[in-house]
């Protein structure tokens, strides 16, 4: 069975989610033309309301689309207890809208590296955290994914477990069928590292993947470092269209072939529009026919 196809409306965030000029149903129903499998939904753009939810539904199913993955940034690295419980709590119900949607994996994250936070403090807040969710994803049939992230649009730090070692640190600890890898490899580059050897380390436990490609639009790795500590993305990080970007996506997938991976990738693309996400379709259905049987 080869891998499915899913978009994400990383080109339309601020509209969904903070100028709220576009809805969801809006956003369906552009990507119902895109040609894909299924739509990764994002929790700051889900009102938990169930008259919106069983419409988001509905629109789906009139589009033969699923919804297999929801893209959610808790902040596990939360100093403040009370504000540590609404974080674990808010991942709870994103669980439970998940398995309403009937979908298989939902995202968790370590948080944010904040100034001062130890790696093996916040590791073990980490992992402590992520395996107390573990038997409530279980009872929901999902599977919570932890990505190789860089930072969530809205955030001030970067991830926490953004660099290898520590990413990998929190994954060898938590030995469980209900979590796996959403490997991103544009992320692993944003750190310095190459993510063809994160995916080496990694190809075992992945279970679901973000298709992006990135490009500096100016200045280098160096640049983008200075400018972390800022709310959102820095400008000079831009996300393009696949395959022409930094990523060997034969690599990638021969990799992930070697492994039996036959889950979903999720499009991070088309931010320039749905042209972009058209031919990031295009790339990515010729690769996935390229390398997987």
């Amino acid at each position: 069975m080869k891998p499915k196809l899913a978009a994400f409306p990383k080109c339309y965030m601020d509209e969904l989610c903070v100028k709220r000029t576009m809805t969801l149903h809006d956003w369906i129903e552009l990507a119902a033309t895109l040609g894909v499998d299924g739509l990764e939904f994002y929790s700051g753009f889900i009102e938990d309301r169930p008259e919106f939810l069983h419409a988001a539904k509905a629109d789906l199913k009139r589009h033969g689309l699923e919804m297999p993955m929801l893209c959610c940034s808790p902040d596990f690295t939360e100093p403040d207890p009370v504000k540590l419980q609404a974080e674990i709590d808010r991942e709870k119900r994103m669980i439970e809208i998940t398995a309403f949607f009937g979908g298989r994996f939902c995202r968790v994250l370590s948080g944010q590296r904040r100034p001062g936070l130890a790696r093996a403090e916040g590791v073990a807040q980490v992992v402590r955290v992520i395996r107390g969710l573990l038997p409530f994803a279980e009872k929901h049939g999902v599977i919570l994914t932890l990505e190789n992230h860089y930072k969530d649009n809205y955030w001030q730090y970067p991830e926490f477990a953004q660099k290898m070692e520590v990413f990998l640190e929190i994954v060898q600890q938590l030995p469980s069928p209900w979590f796996g890898v959403n490997y991103d490899p544009s992320n692993t580059i944003l750190a310095g590292e190459d993510p063809l050897e994160l995916l080496d380390r990694v190809k075992d436990r992945v279970v679901s993947m973000h298709a992006s490609d990135r490009y500096l639009t100016s200045g280098t790795i160096a640049d983008l470092r200075k400018e972390e500590d800022s709310v959102g993305y820095a400008r000079r990080l831009s996300h393009g269209v696949i395959g022409r970007g930094m990523n060997d996506y034969d690599r990638i997938f021969s990799t992930l072939n070697s492994v039996g991976f036959n889950s979903w990738i999720s499009i991070e693309d088309g931010m320039n529009g749905m042209d972009d996400l058209r031919a990031s379709v295009q790339f990515l259905r010729t690769k996935i026919d390229r390398h997987f049987t």
